[in-house]
């Protein structure tokens, strides 16, 4: 006896195009429109800075689009599931693959091979294109939309403990002894962790004996003077590698500098779950589109005369949504230790993977 997973040839040519197409125009749909608003919202922003005009805006329209197909291309699978299904329910189609002896697992299987293309592409986009773009973005967004820096490591409102003392930098820009500290302040404490003292300088660079402070000026909170002060190091204790490791936007790095940014982490003895749980759900995050197909499939089945079809795809789409509401749920748990990091991104995608298989099979199979 031979045992086939897919239809005929013709069939599942026909049902990949159908549902790619789908997959495509939703996606297109959902990012022109959502682009157009957060346009919107951001133009005056970007116009605000000095020089900026229309190449400005069509480069942030450059750096955000990644951002939005990587964010809503699950939801444009899920979409195109229902539309895909219900369709050839409507057409009495999946009653004709029905009759000519396919299981319902061999109806969705194109459709499953389709999803899991979409999740292939969809990890190899976001790192090679969203992380980057997200870099870029939050550095341009850092410095108020003016010259894009040429440094995408660029981190902002960033604190750092000097014992203690307080050193706080508004921008930080460069790696290693080349790390560079704009609009510095660093704060004196006593005992009682009380301020006594505010020192504000334009620029702080690393030095043998600590951050050396351009043009100093020191502000009493005593006797509310404030004197310029000659040159200035402080925060000795506080190396560039330390600066380094704070303020870590994951979503700018891929995999391999996420799990590097991880490792140094923790040999420095940091608290790494919620990077953790980021690292992987960016495996589990784009295997979301290959759920879709299996949640929305009670839309394909039933008789689509009984009336039952919009409640049908309704429950679908409830489902496709549910899953989203709930992964994005047990990453926040785990962001704050309530889940192991594995477990807060790989427990949803298994739960609502076993909850489409039950549903199949128990009403179709």
């Amino acid at each position: 006896m031979q045992l086939e997973f897919f239809p005929s040839r013709t069939l599942t040519l026909y049902l990949v195009r159908l549902f790619a197409t789908r997959i495509i125009g939703v996606l297109l749909m959902l990012v022109l429109v959502l682009q157009m608003l957060d346009l919107l919202s951001e133009s005056g922003d970007i116009l605000a800075y000095p020089g900026n005009g229309e190449p400005q805006l069509w480069t942030y329209v450059s750096l955000r689009a990644p951002q939005l197909v990587a964010r809503f291309l699950p939801y444009s699978v899920l979409l195109a599931t229902i539309l895909t299904l219900a369709t050839l329910n409507q057409n009495s189609e999946v009653i004709a693959m029905k009759a000519a002896g396919l299981s319902a697992h061999q109806v969705l299987a194109p459709l499953l091979l389709t999803a899991l293309v979409i999740s292939g592409v969809s990890f190899a986009f976001n790192e090679r294109f969203v992380a980057r773009a997200s870099a870029t973005l939050k550095a341009w967004q850092a410095v108020d939309f003016g010259p894009i820096p040429q440094d995408t490591a660029v981190r902002s409102n960033v604190y750092l403990r000097d014992g203690n003392n307080i050193l706080m930098a508004r921008l930080v820009t460069g790696t290693g002894r080349a790390t560079v500290l704009d609009d510095v302040t660093w704060y004196r404490r006593d005992s009682r962790m009380m301020v006594t003292e505010q020192v504000r300088a334009r620029r702080a660079r690393w030095t043998a004996a600590g951050w050396a402070l351009e043009q100093p000026v020191r502000f009493d909170v005593h006797s509310t003077t404030q004197t310029p002060l000659p040159a200035l190091a402080v925060a000795p204790d506080v190396p560039p590698a330390t600066v380094e490791l704070t303020n870590i936007d994951p979503d700018g790095q891929n995999v391999f500098e996420l799990a590097h940014t991880i490792r140094a982490l923790k040999a420095s003895g940091r608290h790494t779950d919620e990077l953790e749980g980021k690292w992987w759900h960016r495996l589990s995050g784009p295997l979301s589109a290959l759920l879709m197909p299996l949640l929305g499939a009670i839309a394909a089945f039933g008789l689509a005369r009984s009336g039952q079809l919009l409640v049908r795809a309704v429950i679908g789409m409830a489902l496709g949504f549910a899953y989203f509401v709930i992964d994005n749920a047990a990453l926040a748990i785990g962001n704050f230790g309530g889940y192991p990091p594995l477990v807060a991104a790989w427990a949803p995608f298994l739960l609502f993977a076993l909850i489409g298989e039950t549903v199949l099979i128990r009403t179709e199979e």
